[in-house]
Formats: C-alpha cells, sequence, structure tokens
C-alpha cells in the first residue's frame, strides 16, 4: 500500500488489485527524475553566471586573511604551534614581565624543539628582572648550542611572536584568552622593524647591565621608576611595566624617598624633578 503496489478493485472496493511494479516505479521515478534534471540546469546556469568572475579572480594574486581573531588559549597554542612548525628561518618574540615560572619555560623548550633540530635562529627580548631568575638562566642551558639570543632591556611592549616574515601573534585584550594573527605583510615588517629597534638598544643576558648610580646612591633601575613616577603612573602601572611585583616597586619607591629626602608622595615627584636624575639614562 506504501508503494502503491495495490490499489482498491473498481468493481468490489473490499479487495486489493495488485498492479504492475514498473508502472509504479515508473510513476515513482518520473518527479525524482524531473528534479535531478532541474538541480542539473542549475548546476549549468550558476557555472556559466560565475564564470565572468572566475577569469578575474584567476588574474588576481592569491590572498589570506591579513588578521585572523584567535579566541582561547588552545586556539591561540595551536596557531602559534602550526606557524613556529612552518617557520624556516628566525623566530622573534618579545615577553614582557619577570621571570617566568618553571612550567611556562618547559613549554617555551617544548615549542622550541623543532627549532632546534631544525636549525632556525631565535631572539627573545625579556625584561631586565629576569636577570635575577634562577629558571631562566636553566632555560638558557637547555638551550645550549642552538642558534638562540636573549636580550633584556628595561621596558618593553606588549607580547610579540613573529615566525619569519610571514605571521606575527599580538594580545588583543588583556589577559592570555584573546590574540590576533596578522599576515598582513605591510604590518608584519612594520613589527619587524619595531623588534629590531628595540633590540638594538637591548644587553645581551651574557653581559652585565652597568648602571651608574646618582651622588644620591640611586640606580639606574630606580631612576626608571622615578621617572614613571613623574609622569603619573601608579605603583599596579609601574610594577607591570617593568617587571617586577609591586612589593618591590614599592622598596624602589621607598629607597628614592629616603635618598632625596621626600616625605610624602607629592614632594617626591618634585624632589624626582628637582634632582636632575632624568637626565641621567642609561644609554647616555
Amino acid at each position: 500500500m506504501e508503494f502503491a503496489l495495490l490499489h482498491p478493485d473498481p468493481d468490489d472496493a473490499r479487495w486489493l488489485r495488485p498492479v504492475p511494479p514498473s508502472v509504479v516505479l515508473a510513476q515513482t521515478l518520473q518527479p525524482i527524475e524531473r528534479e535531478i534534471q532541474e538541480r542539473r540546469q542549475l548546476t549549468a546556469d550558476l557555472t556559466t553566471a560565475f564564470q565572468p568572475f572566475m577569469a578575474i579572480s584567476a588574474q588576481m594574486p592569491p590572498t589570506t586573511h591579513a588578521i585572523t581573531v584567535l579566541e582561547g588559549v588552545g586556539r591561540i597554542n595551536a596557531a602559534l604551534d602550526r606557524a613556529i612548525g612552518e617557520s624556516r628561518r628566525e623566530v622573534l618574540t618579545i615577553q614582557p614581565g619577570g621571570g617566568r615560572s618553571e612550567h611556562l619555560l618547559s613549554e617555551a623548550l617544548e615549542r622550541s624543539k623543532p627549532l632546534i633540530e631544525r636549525g632556525i635562529s631565535m631572539r627573545t627580548l625579556y625584561q631586565h628582572t629576569v636577570r635575577y631568575s634562577q629558571n631562566t638562566f636553566a632555560y638558557m642551558d637547555k638551550m645550549a648550542g642552538a642558534r638562540v639570543e636573549i636580550r633584556t632591556t628595561e621596558e618593553l611592549i606588549e607580547r610579540l611572536i613573529i615566525c619569519d616574515h610571514d605571521v606575527a601573534f599580538i594580545p588583543a585584550q588583556a589577559g592570555d584568552n584573546l590574540a590576533l594573527e596578522l599576515r598582513h605583510p605591510g604590518l608584519v615588517q612594520y613589527l619587524i622593524n619595531v623588534f629590531d629597534h628595540l633590540w638594538r638598544r637591548a644587553t645581551p643576558l651574557q653581559e652585565d647591565v652597568s648602571y651608574e648610580a646618582t651622588p644620591e646612591g640611586i640606580t639606574g633601575v630606580q631612576r626608571s621608576i622615578a621617572k614613571l613616577l613623574v609622569e603619573g603612573h601608579v605603583d599596579e602601572a609601574i610594577a607591570r611595566r617593568l617587571g617586577m611585583n609591586v612589593r618591590t616597586c614599592r622598596a624602589h619607591i621607598a629607597k628614592i624617598a629616603a635618598a632625596l629626602g621626600s616625605g610624602s608622595r607629592a614632594q617626591l615627584g618634585y624632589l624626582i624633578a628637582q634632582s636632575g636624575m632624568l637626565e641621567q639614562t642609561r644609554d647616555d
């Protein structure tokens, strides 16, 4: 009954008469074949309509997504691993903040293994505060023999990773959950130029950072803190920019205040400006 192979007897409705299967099959297939023919005609019409656009696109250079938003640590790490795995020449990284935990450095070492095996060079910029981290030097020992260079500087921009001249990764907001994957050649080259500018001003990790103290005994780190204080930054912002914890930052501020004889935060800013210490920069 479902396939219409039986139909009521016109002479006696109590009976069902069989219908030849060939007739039923032909009747069933007819609308399906008609739809197939219509779909084939639609396919041909679409192909004809798109043909001029296909001819134009064939003459254009291949395009890539210039900016891709990566959400979630898993997706970010997967994109990083893929880009690093495709690298053939050099990987550049900027890692602001203080010393890394053993766990983070172990992850970095694991990610760097393919680069080491392929002889790809790496240049990494940290802040001076990593010089007091035993984990950093242990990481360097494990990377011995590889084409890895590390330099440090007082202040750095946000985190940055560049693979060859092809792709760069930057944070899209505070935290580690949102990043941008940049593949526009102009953007990537601009970030390479920024990196090279910071690199030239940084100090190799194997060399000592020489700070000449002021007559009041204020060190170079403390001069950097003083400069940020005068600019109006709060303790937390200063600590973040210099890659140290807030307690250490406040200890340095207390030493500056004691050296200049300041009794208040407002007076400290005035005395810093009057002392001339901000004119004594490391680069001078």
